[in-house]
């Protein structure tokens, strides 16, 4: 018989290492046909931060982000940005490039203010335009703006850094402040559990994420999904064979992960809270999305069949053994 399951599954994450210093930099400037290339540290392991860090320094400068181009996690001529863990990339090596970025506007809008023949407080940037913000029809081009520098022998350089505000944790206590914000998320899962075999179908995923501030909604989306997928392995069939210190289980013919076709249905929702500190608003969502997953999973089993489990993965065989009991 088939039974069908819904569970919950809700968490809190700090962004970033704990209760330690953990800052990033980055290095940005403006070039004469109005480009821009980033120096950052920060790796791009896939979660598309590369992506991001140029949304962010485009946004920033007024600029489309193809004008924007990276150099990251070259040791040669980045400067540090600390590991790529701890879901910590979009919002301090966010930060990091806003701030150079930042730096390197306040020479154009110099640079415009005098143009415009009005003062700098007066100005921004955006679309590739500096107008006058009271009368935004008086303007001038990205191109004007790079011709004044040219004539005034100036360039447009930025640096920056950010250290997220945190304390070390009292070692008798654990008092402090661990991290400088959280994300949060829920999912909730369905499922179907074979009561004469075993088998669990994850079929459905409703998945909420706090990510302060969606910069690339696709990433994000895209993250949430592998986080599923990772999750739904985590929960079923993940197990990791040790014996006197080896592995007994090295290849995935013994140690299986689920694959795209094990995918089930997946709706993400992203929650938008900016956050003051993020670049934007924006946290991160790269360990929240799998953390929430095998509780939901493990509580729609036990709505399914109304057997509590609490060791991972849960497999056919432990759910046929506890049923027979």
């Amino acid at each position: 018989m088939k039974k069908r399951g819904v569970g919950m599954g809700c968490m809190w994450y700090g962004i970033g290492n704990t209760g330690l210093p953990n800052p990033a930099a980055a290095f940005v400037e403006v070039h004469q046909d109005g480009t821009v290339t980033v120096l950052a540290g920060c790796a791009d392991l896939g979660q598309g931060s590369d992506t991001v860090l140029c949304q962010i320094v485009a946004e920033e400068l007024g600029v489309d982000y193809e004008d924007v181009f990276i150099t990251s996690a070259d040791t040669a001529v980045t400067p540090e940005a600390g590991a790529t863990s701890a879901s910590r990339q979009t919002y301090i090596s966010g930060n990091a490039c806003k701030a150079a970025a930042k730096m390197a506007k306040e020479t154009l809008l110099k640079v415009a203010a005098e143009i415009l023949g009005t003062e700098i407080s007066k100005v921004d940037i955006k679309e590739k335009r500096a107008f006058i913000v009271d009368s935004p029809e008086n303007y001038i081009t990205y191109t004007d703006i790079m011709a004044g520098l040219k004539a005034r022998g100036m360039i447009a350089l930025g640096s920056g850094y950010f250290n997220p505000s945190t304390s070390a944790l009292d070692p008798q206590t654990m008092q402090g402040v661990p991290y400088a914000i959280y994300a949060f998320a829920t999912h909730v899962t369905e499922v179907e559990v074979d009561t004469i075999t075993g088998e669990v179908e994850v079929l459905k995923v409703v998945a909420a994420h706090d990510v302060g501030r969606g910069i690339n909604k696709a990433n994000i989306e895209g993250q949430i999904e592998g986080g599923c997928l990772m999750g739904t392995g985590y929960a079923l069939t993940e197990k990791l064979e040790v014996k006197d210190g080896v592995m007994e289980n090295p290849s995935f013919s013994k140690y299986l992960i689920h694959t795209a076709k094990d995918m089930p249905e997946i709706h993400p929702i992203i929650v938008e809270a900016p956050t003051e500190s993020g670049p934007f608003g924006a946290k991160g969502v790269g360990e929240p999305a799998l953390i929430p997953v095998a509780p939901s999973i493990l509580n729609a089993i036990y709505d399914a069949v109304g057997v509590r489990f609490t060791e991972l993965p849960v497999s056919p065989e432990s759910i046929v053994a506890a049923l027979n009991k």
